[in-house]
């Protein structure tokens, strides 16, 4: 394997194996998920801002009222993704909640079509039934047995809130080629701090070294860090790897969930979340069915 394929595949899997663990901290920090998506934007605005001035991506020139529109645009979409996500982990559990969330490759496709002209495929068409085929399989179950119906079902409708929101800022990215990504990941986490610092409960600020070191690593770790990660590790590997690595959040975040809080999936549940990371991967990599058997389609 090529040194630079190499590297970037390990930095791939450090930034997805990161990103499984978001959920436990969330869990973890006992705060309200207002709170938490609050200081994770403060601390990883600190370590953005410090890599961008590093990387010399504060310079005038490189952003114009456009692409400066775009990325706060595309800031206030990403932060409503953390805010729904987060929120439906303690309604669906971390496990239900990511793989429900896998389904945004999907909705990505939809907008794409309806905003870029981008063709909708049988292929793409194929894997989209299959994934609904698993979401219907997740709904149908319920929750557990410490999981209300209504707050398992509210808890899987945010997680897709969170997916589509994820999908419009990724809609939005697309435009924003030539702008360095750090740079844009700055933006999105300080947009995150002005429009939530209204909200934030100041007047009971966490308490405890335990949880503000939670609160600090979710910002400098989980997202300054994770995204210096992602963003090395893309910048060198085929889009396809890089598709392949991506499934590595959630089998991690499920892993977790279940070592972490001992939420185990049901057969049906397990049957769902297989189909959806299956379609979603057949997706990104080009999978096709013949008669003859599998094939991979180009694209």
């Amino acid at each position: 394997m090529d040194k630079n394929v190499k590297r970037g595949s390990l930095e791939m899997i450090a930034a997805m194996l990161i990103s499984g663990t978001i959920g436990w901290l969330v869990m973890l920090s006992g705060q309200a998920v207002i709170d938490v998506v609050f200081w994770r934007c403060v601390f990883a605005a600190a370590t953005l801002l410090l890599v961008c001035v590093w990387m010399g991506f504060l310079r005038p020139g490189l952003l114009t009222r456009t692409t400066l529109l775009f990325s706060v645009v595309s800031g206030v979409a990403i932060v409503g993704n953390w805010l729904l996500l987060f929120a439906s982990y303690s309604r669906a559990s971390i496990a239900i909640g990511t793989a429900v969330y896998n389904v945004q490759p999907f909705i990505l496709v939809g907008l794409a079509a309806l905003f870029l002209g981008e063709k909708l495929t049988l292929q793409k068409l194929a894997w989209l039934s299959v994934s609904f085929l698993g979401m219907l399989a997740i709904v149908s179950a319920h929750g557990g047995e410490e999981q209300g119906g209504g707050h398992y079902l509210l808890g899987i409708g945010l997680a897709l809130g969170a997916a589509f929101l994820y999908a419009i800022a990724a809609l939005i990215i697309k435009k924003l080629s030539g702008v360095p990504p750090h740079l844009i990941a700055l933006i999105q986490v300080s947009v995150g701090v002005l429009i939530l610092a209204p909200l934030a409960d100041f007047s009971s600020l966490p308490q405890g070294e335990r949880v503000w070191s939670i609160l600090i690593t979710l910002g400098v770790l989980h997202t300054g860090g994770m995204y210096v990660l992602l963003y090395g590790a893309i910048q060198k590997l085929p889009t396809a790897l890089t598709g392949a690595l991506t499934f590595v959040y959630p089998i991690a975040a499920i892993a977790v969930d279940w070592i972490a809080f001992d939420h185990q999936l049901n057969s049906l549940q397990w049957l769902g979340v297989a189909a959806i990371l299956l379609a979603a991967a057949g997706m990104q990599q080009g999978w096709g069915v013949r008669l003859g058997g599998w094939r991979r389609v180009s694209r």
